[in-house]
């Protein structure tokens, strides 16, 4: 709970004591569901006042002068829309305001234009969100902050407000609307909106050394807010809500558009350079080994890096039906991480032991980042599942060790450990924050598929257990974006199994802590003009860049989520969210490959290994804005997205002459007499693209689309061998030839 004593600003003071004198006129009056909200313009400000009766009051400072001379020269009523035009001695504002009701939630928008008289600088712009009292006073509230903005994520702040009325508010600033003032100022939009109430949400970064340019109009503010009339009663009901929330202002958020990428062409590519580009590959003891980093030599093989590339070229090989040789070469050298003295794989190749220079903490002989037990042993059950005996016996010899450690840790998992000894060697991420905490949710996925794989009600056991050790953490859950969300899928699969709706909250919960890690805007100032960040989850909790290895696994796992989820009753705005984060990281992921980035954004110091720009391995890191990409080094244990992308998104039409391509996940999919049955996914509120691609040479086909019950479906566009469709969440599509 943050103290609103701890915040109170002369601004915050001033425009309370504006609002309650003389110099305030109410401009306008409405109501919005059981609210009155009054646009009132005071000397300095033009303020959206929203209250309930008997409750606090929620003041929006739409625009703000420091001239103290805001005079309104034009408005206008359309509707659900006011817009107006003010003057100040500095310049002029153009302000718009919008509110309604949608499926039973209130929504606020307002959007401030600002066109300065001359060249100045801005040095400082207070906070546009204001608490007060029903008194229109500071004080006798009580509020909690659940979720705000870290860096460059969303710029977001969730709330609730318990004295003296109850109530919750999700305030999400446009941030994609700030380009053009980033751009001109040098400026960043990272960490520009915070809840240290009661003056917070957002303000337009500090200019320094470029100034806003006189008679230029800029957006300096884009606010979305969705009201609740009650305080969610828990963590998990504080996750439904502020997704609910989010999915609900999502809908009306201005949306980049996305475009088609030819992954087909691009896993050739990849699947060439990662065989034959020598940077990809050590040797040791007859084994070929996959670097982490392009050229890293320094650093000994990992059994991650090997298991990220096999596992999605297996399942490229089953889609391709044709045999993939670069697969047995990784697969021979995987029982050398078997350690028979640790009774475990290893995450180092135990024969390279004396490359590890103890230069990070992991870099230590033994010592075992938590989370990295178990994700090799995750890919290793997926693996043995669908058959593949030398992952089997990997997998089920390294059980028991890591049950070890679960009841050693008491299933609350450190940082780092020795694997020998199991002394800890780092306890916390950071002083009081705890160690990885959704270690215990990749734990009981790990427990699960033994459960599958040996029918033993044990590894059931075990998975309930560590989904306890999820239950009090809230939206600190987070520690690594892709073991979240595969945890996420643990949590619904032991619902399933065992009908316990704390498993279904606990599913609930771990899916909205990546919702907060989300960027739900794209920057196009500085290189950001080059990657579309729309949707990227950022791979740790404070992690100022993107990465597409867990952006790749986070794309298999809300997959894998969907597919469990698609028999039961899965949340609407879940099923929205989820579906569109996939349709952006298709949009995006080819994005992280060098060669598709001009060289000017590629950084000059390499952390690890070399940069090959003309290589079709991915960068590891993105830096949106002004800073360069691909200082930690060039991923080829990200390589295989494009093999994770193909299985998932690509349908064979008439034995391969055709190919057919949904941006959104399906279900459901059924083959039969020329005619080919899925679901799509998501909610009916969106819509998705369907593409139809002649790749073949054979004989062309008259290929019709429609909606189960709904009848046909025209393309929207017609070009070359590519026709394009609109589709939308949760229809069942039937293609026939």
């Amino acid at each position: 709970m943050k103290k609103q004593k701890d915040n109170v600003s002369p601004w915050s003071l001033h425009l309370t004591q504006q609002l309650l004198s003389q110099a305030a006129s109410v401009v306008t009056e409405k109501q919005l569901s059981n609210r009155t909200v009054k646009v009132i313009r005071t000397d300095d400000a033009l303020a959206v006042c929203v209250h309930q009766a008997k409750g606090t009051k929620l003041v929006f400072r739409a625009a703000y002068t420091p001239a103290a001379d805001l005079t309104i020269a034009h408005s206008r009523s359309a509707g659900a829309e006011l817009s107006y035009t003010l003057r100040s001695a500095i310049g002029r504002y153009r302000v718009v305001i919008w509110m309604d009701t949608i499926q039973q939630v209130p929504m606020l928008r307002y959007v401030t234009h600002f066109t300065p008289r001359d060249d100045f600088r801005i040095p400082f712009w207070p906070k546009d969100v204001l608490i007060l009292n029903p008194d229109g006073g500071i004080g006798g509230v009580e509020a909690n902050i659940h979720v705000e903005q870290l860096g460059l994520r969303s710029g977001m702040v969730y709330f609730s407000i318990t004295e003296p009325a109850e109530g919750s508010a999700l305030y999400l600033q446009n941030l994609t609307a700030l380009n053009n003032y980033c751009a001109d100022t040098g400026t960043s939009v990272a960490g520009t909106v915070d809840g240290k109430w009661p003056e917070f949400g957002f303000a337009p970064p500090a200019t320094t050394d470029k100034p806003l340019c006189g008679g230029k109009e800029y957006t300096i503010g884009d606010a979305f807010v969705a009201f609740a009339d009650r305080v969610p009663t828990d963590q998990f009901d504080k996750a439904k809500q502020f997704t609910d929330l989010l999915a609900g202002l999502y809908v009306q958020l201005p949306k980049p558009p996305t475009a088609y990428h030819d992954y087909v062409g691009i896993a050739a590519k990849a699947l060439q350079e990662l065989a034959t580009h020598k940077g990809c590959w050590s040797h040791h003891q007859g084994h070929s080994y996959l670097n982490a980093y392009v050229c890293d030599y320094k650093t000994p093989p990992e059994i991650m890096v090997q298991l990220a590339v096999l596992l999605p070229l297996k399942e490229y090989e089953e889609w391709m039906g044709e045999e993939v040789p670069l697969i047995a070469e990784i697969e021979a050298g995987l029982p050398e991480f078997y350690d028979a003295n640790v009774g475990t794989v290893r995450r180092w190749l135990p024969a390279a032991d004396h490359q590890l220079d103890g230069s990070e903490e992991q870099k230590q002989v033994l010592v075992m980042d938590s989370w990295y037990l178990h994700h090799p042993l995750l890919n290793l059950s997926r693996m043995a599942l669908h058959g593949d005996e030398v992952a089997k016996d990997l997998f089920l010899k390294s059980l028991d060790y890591t049950i070890q450690v679960a009841h050693h840790f008491d299933y609350k998992w450190p940082v780092f450990y020795k694997m020998d000894t199991l002394e800890v060697v780092k306890a916390e991420t950071k002083p009081g924050a705890g160690g990885e905490k959704d270690v215990g949710g990749i734990y009981a996925h790990v427990m699960l598929q033994a459960w599958d794989l040996t029918g033993d009600d044990k590894y059931l056991r075990e998975a309930k257990k560590a989904a306890q050790s999820l239950v009090s953490a809230g939206f600190d859950l987070f520690y690594q974006a892709n073991n979240t969300a595969f945890a996420a899928g643990a949590m619904l699969r032991l619902w399933k199994a065992t009908k316990d709706e704390v498993y279904l909250d606990l599913g609930y919960l771990l899916m909205a802590n990546v919702f907060k890690n989300l960027a739900l805007w794209d920057c196009r100032y500085g290189y950001g003009n080059h990657f579309p960040l729309f949707f990227a989850v950022f791979p740790l909790n404070d992690a100022p860049y993107t990465a597409v290895y867990e952006e790749v696994e986070v794309f298999a796992a809300v997959h894998e989520y969907l597919s469990q989820a698609d028999d039961t009753p899965l949340s609407r705005s879940y099923a929205l969210l989820l579906a569109e984060f996939i349709r952006y990281a298709l949009h995006r992921m080819v994005h992280y490959y060098p060669t598709v980035l001009p060289r000017e954004m590629l950084a000059n110091d390499v952390k690890t290994g070399e940069i090959d720009p003309n290589l079709w391995v991915p960068l590891e890191d993105i830096n949106p804005g002004w800073d360069k990409s691909g200082s930690v080094g060039q991923e080829v244990y990200g390589a295989a997205f494009p093999f994770a992308v193909i299985p998932r998104h690509y349908m064979k039409i008439a034995g391969g002459a055709y190919l057919l391509f949904v941006d959104y996940p399906t279900a459901e999919r059924a083959a039969e007499n020329r005619e080919l049955r899925f679901k799509v996914l998501g909610d009916e509120r969106l819509s998705c693209k369907l593409y139809i691609l002649r790749s073949g040479t054979g004989e062309s086909l008259d290929i019709t689309v429609s909606a189960a019950q709904q009848g046909g479906i025209k393309p929207q566009t017609v070009g070359g061998d590519t026709v394009c469709y609109e589709v939308h969440g949760k229809q069942h599509v039937v293609i026939s030839w």
